[in-house]
Formats: C-alpha cells, structure tokens, sequence
C-alpha cells in the first residue's frame, strides 16, 4: 500500500509582482512571494533594501504603487489597515503611557465591543500567557523594556488575528534580554499557530527564529529558504557574504569543477563556469579543516594572527601556493590544542570541494 502523499502547504499570504515606489526611487521592485499558513517567516536585509516598505504594505499603512495582495484567498492589496486581519508589533512598542497595562491591551477587543466579562478573561489569559499575570495594574513606564515588548505582543494578538507582524520588535533591547526573548516569541508563535512575518536586520535573530527567511536588497529578493539552506547553499554572493562570515577569493574558473587561484588548482562541486571566466571562490571559516602534512589535498599555510572567541579561535592564515592569499578560519580549542596552534605557526588545512562556492566574479 502507497502511502499518502504529504499535503500541499496551504498558502496564507500571496504577494504577486509588488512594486513601491517614492517618486522616481524604486523602494520595491517584482516582488512575488508565498508565506505559508503558520509559518514564521523573516525579512532579512541591510537598512534600505526595502523589507520595512513590504511589511507596511502588507499591512495597508503604506499602498503598494502596483501590484496584488492576498490575504486567506481575500484581495487586500486597496483595503485600508483597518479593514485588514492582522496585529502588529514595532520596535517602539507603541504602547499607551496614560493606560494601565490591562487596558492596552484590552485596547482592540473594546473597539470590536467584547463583552466587559470576555475581555477581563481574555487580558487574563494574555497576561497570563506573556508571563506577566501580576503587572496588569501598573502603566508601561514601570515596566521593563523586555516587559513593555511582551505586553506589546499580548495586544497585538488579543483579537486573535490571522497574521501577525513583527518590525524589528526586539532592537531595542540589551542583548541578554533580546536572546531570551527571541525565544519566548518564537514559542509564544508556535503554541498560537498564527502566520508570522518579521522584520530585522539581526542575521543571528532570522537564523534562530524563523521557518523560512527572504533575504532583500536593493528592494528585491536575493533568495528564500529556511536558515539552514540560506547559510550553507547561498544563491549569490551578497547572499553568502551577508549571512556570517565568508572568505572571498579572485579566482579564473576551469572547465574540469576547479578553479584556479594564483596557479593552485581548487576543487568545487559548485563550479559550472566556462574555462578561462573569472570567478569568486568562497568558504566560510568553519569549513576550513586543520589537517596533518602529507594528507591528500592538504594545502600549507601559516598562522599570522589567531583572535580566542569563547568556543573557538579565529585564525588568519596565508596560503603562499595561492600567491599569499589571506584567509579566515576558525578552529576549535580541541584541534588548536591538539595541533599546537600558535601565531607564527606552520600548519596544513583542507578547503573541501562541498564547500567550496563559486559565485560570478562582477558579484564580488
């Protein structure tokens, strides 16, 4: 017996060929996208590229000048924001200052004229939920900056919309407490099941909290994917340098899967470039590996500077087979130790084919 095929995941949001524009600037340009019932899914991009123009267009606080939006199968790309079904979250938090923290968030249930006793129970719950059940009585300003965001998030889900928008919600905060509620967020997302689009500049914050991630710039989109094919499979330079720490190498493509660097010749799996065309080689530093002299492709290098990050080292290494080429690696403390690792340091490491991408030299 077969077995069932999986479903077809069901698609919430339909962007379709969006364009903004600002008098003659383009601020989007062809922008065509899916966002899946449930899923929670980030804008990731440098400040400009367009991905706070999206969401408020998404959200009916700044009109698409061309374009289609839908929303469960609704056309909302004309309506206003009002007549839209979402809650949103901003990086200010927005919040009440002359309102109890009960009654902010009870804000949107009066205004749709909940029974008095539904919306107590509800503010009960939310506050509940947020973790922050005895703080109804006081007003935002005795309220912690990570307190102040929660209560924020507990307002703008208190109607119980169907998509919820988060603009940069957690810059604002120290980093310590930014972590930790990252992940309150993503569990608070994932118990409500409500379709999530964010917006953030944080690669750390997109990689750890969402489904799926649209990298922008220069107001479209370089690729999607989840995090894990966004920073291991990148589909354009901008893309692999953006997201972490990336190597990047002049190289002349060959027409055997290898490329050339200052006459030593470098596997890659990811080279489909004619012979002779000049080309990026990237790796990033986790993907350099400290092998003994004499393995097979063992390339030597020295060790000109090492920085101790915590877990790791980062290391600078120079290849004098590939004309001096200064690389970043990072080595763990067990192969530093193990290996005796020390700046001024003769060694031997691997670039492994898999690893090694080959991107368009004008990307570079």
């Amino acid at each position: 017996m077969l077995d069932a095929p999986a479903p077809t995941p069901k698609v919430y949001l339909h962007i379709e060929n969006l364009w903004k524009k600002f008098g003659d600037f383009v601020a989007l340009r062809e922008i065509s996208l899916d966002v899946i019932e449930s899923e929670f899914l980030c804008f990731l991009g440098p400040s400009g590229c367009g991905k706070t123009t999206l969401l408020r267009a998404i959200a009916g606080l700044d009109l698409q000048t061309t374009g289609k939006v839908e929303q469960a199968g609704r056309d909302v790309s004309n309506l206003p924001p009002a007549e839209r079904d979402f809650g949103i979250v901003f990086q200010s938090y927005a919040l009440f200052p002359n309102l109890t923290i009960e009654k902010n968030i009870a804000y949107g249930l009066e205004n749709e004229k909940r029974p008095k006793a539904e919306i107590k129970a509800r503010v009960a719950e939310l506050l509940e939920l947020v973790g922050l059940p005895e703080q109804g009585k006081k007003y935002p300003a005795q309220l912690s900056g990570g307190q102040q965001q929660r209560i924020a998030l507990a307002r703008a889900i208190a109607t119980s919309p169907g998509l919820l928008l988060l603009d940069e919600p957690l810059s604002a905060l120290d980093a310590k407490v930014r972590v930790h509620l990252r992940h309150e967020v993503k569990e608070l997302q994932r118990k409500l099941g409500v379709t999530t689009v964010m917006v953030t500049h944080d690669q750390e914050e997109a990689l750890s909290m969402a489904d799926r991630i649209v990298v922008m710039n220069h107001g479209t989109i370089e690729q999607v994917g989840t995090p894990v094919e966004i920073y291991r499979e990148p589909a354009s330079l901008f893309v692999a340098d953006f997201i972490g720490a990336m190597n990047q190498i002049p190289a002349v493509a060959d027409t055997t899967g290898t490329v050339t660097v200052n006459g030593k010749v470098l596997a890659s799996d990811n080279s489909a470039f004619e012979g002779g065309v000049g080309v990026v080689a990237a790796i990033r530093p986790e993907d350099i590996i400290p092998v003994e002299a004499g393995e097979a492709e063992a390339i030597p290098v020295q060790i000109e500077d090492m920085e101790f990050l915590g877990s790791f080292y980062r290391a600078t290494i120079t290849c004098a087979e590939m004309g001096g080429v200064e690389l970043m690696a990072d080595f763990s403390i067990n192969a530093v130790r193990r290996l005796d690792l020390s700046i001024g340091k003769s060694m031997s490491v691997h670039l492994p084919a898999d690893r090694l991408k080959v991107f368009p030299a004008e990307e570079g």
